[in-house]
């Protein structure tokens, strides 16, 4: 197993792995003052040769992203703690992150590279698309569509039916009650617009 990125995020995901007794075999990160993360060497990709499973361990979304287009590998991995519970008809794809006691119910689909947080719920018929983070104690009610690299706030809850569109921000705490378009950050309950690119645009 190789982990990129010696964020707090491969620290979770290290734990995930101690647990779940898979071997790490090596942890890249390109930040040259990072040589170490817990009781490991962190080294340098041109140092280590890409032949086990992968997974991205960095928080950020964006970043993720442009990792995931720079390796233009495959063979990823997912990161799944023990005490995640997971509904046997949900779908989870592959380099999504699921941490502990989070749980994802009945016919939802965890796209890829996703972030599912600590204690974060996941309700039924969900579709969280790709570099996705739900943060710990957010909730997505049933029937919610989450759009590529949004990020979920922590304690934020988005109602049923919900559609929230690509690269949006919705801030901690956050109650979302309506639609809310592409590239979007709401904050406050009933969540409230505090900046759009498609305002700023017309």
């Amino acid at each position: 197993m190789i982990l990129y990125g010696a964020s707090g995020h491969a620290k979770v995901i290290i734990n995930i792995f101690k647990l779940n007794r898979i071997k790490i075999n090596a942890i890249i990160d390109d930040n040259k003052d990072i040589n170490t993360v817990l009781e490991y060497t962190v080294k340098r990709l041109n140092e280590v040769k890409l032949d086990k499973e992968v997974i991205i361990s960095i928080g950020n979304n964006k970043v993720r992203k442009t990792i995931y287009n720079k390796l233009k590998i495959e063979k990823y991995t997912n990161a799944i703690h023990s005490k995640a519970v997971i509904d046997s008809s949900s779908i989870i794809n592959k380099g999504t992150v699921i941490m502990a006691n989070a749980v994802i119910n009945s016919s939802s689909i965890i796209g890829e590279h996703c972030i599912i947080n600590t204690n974060a719920i996941i309700e039924h018929d969900c579709i969280v698309n790709n570099f996705a983070h739900i943060s710990p104690n957010a909730t997505l009610c049933g029937n919610v569509k989450i759009g590529e690299g949004t990020h979920i706030g922590a304690g934020a809850i988005v109602l049923p039916n919900i559609k929230i569109g690509k690269w949006c921000i919705i801030g901690a705490g956050s109650i979302v009650i309506k639609n809310i378009p592409d590239n979007t950050t709401v904050v406050g309950n009933p969540a409230k617009v505090i900046k759009s690119l498609a305002q700023s645009n017309t």
